[in-house]
């Protein structure tokens, strides 16, 4: 039986942030998902599965109302499935035997960070790296929420102005955060040894990939891509560092089918 479940949609580079760290630690996860359009037709459940279509009208009195991401949709979900995920989204993580729900990408990756301690200390080497390490993690989820509606909206085709510009604001202050962090030429964020703020830097990276399927959008309404070709040459150390994270043998395997072609893109 695996360490951890995670259901998602697929790909998702918040649910890397899992995974990298099980690789680290040495821990068995399972990954159930699908593409995004593909989960309203999916059993909502620590045994998340693909509904059979004679299975949709049986099980009706599971269907709820879509909110983030699949707004308005029906979805199917069991009651077990809320007590475990009080908030009802993805990605969802559940303990052995799915009775402990483990929500919020940054805490499913404490959840593997722990479970993994005395193989890697992903989490810090002392409680001073590890309260210094939860403040980029807390960073990250600021940011994380600008850069959430901008890109589901992007996504949605409704993007506008507005949200455009709170989200290239955020993106600012987190990468120059990032940047200074890396002063003067740090190889990882907290400590001598890569941590969750590193996998966390990556994974939130790595989600502005999805600008680049939308670029004829962004054009449209007069709007550049957040994650442009000069970001190398604002952030300099910050592309150093991602660079590094995509050649470690931990987090190729999620980012780069997703991102190699980024870098020669952003490069200064």
């Amino acid at each position: 039986m695996a360490d951890l479940r995670i259901f998602s949609y697929l790909p998702n580079p918040r649910v890397w942030k899992a995974t990298i760290a099980a690789r680290f630690c040495g821990l068995d996860i399972e990954v159930r998902g699908a593409p995004p359009k593909e989960l309203k037709d999916w059993l909502w459940d620590y045994d998340a599965r693909p509904l059979a279509e004679d299975e949709r009208q049986s099980l009706s009195s599971l269907a709820r109302t879509g909110r983030v991401g699949l707004t308005g949709a029906q979805l199917f979900k069991t009651d077990a499935f809320l007590a475990a995920q009080p908030f009802g989204h993805v990605p969802a993580a559940f303990g052995p035997g799915g009775e402990v729900g483990i929500f919020e990408s940054n805490s499913i990756m404490r959840a593997v960070a722990r479970l993994g301690a005395a193989t890697h200390q992903l989490y810090g080497r002392d409680a001073y790296e590890a309260s210094r390490i939860d403040g980029f993690l807390d960073v990250s989820l600021v940011f994380a929420r600008d850069a959430q509606i901008y890109l589901l909206a992007l996504s949605g085709g409704a993007v506008d102005a507005t949200i455009h510009a709170r989200a290239k604001e955020a993106f600012a202050i987190y990468m120059s955060g990032i940047e200074q962090a890396l002063s003067p030429r740090r190889n990882t964020l907290v400590g001598n040894g890569i941590t969750l703020a590193d996998i966390c830097f990556a994974a939130e990276l790595a989600l502005f990939m999805n600008e680049y399927a939308r670029a004829d959008q962004l054009t449209s309404l007069g709007l550049d891509k957040i994650l442009h070709a000069g970001v190398g040459s604002e952030y300099p150390l910050c592309l150093a560092h991602f660079d590094r994270l995509l050649a470690h043998e931990h987090f190729r395997p999620d980012l780069a089918p997703y991102v190699d072609k980024l870098l020669s893109k952003i490069a200064a």
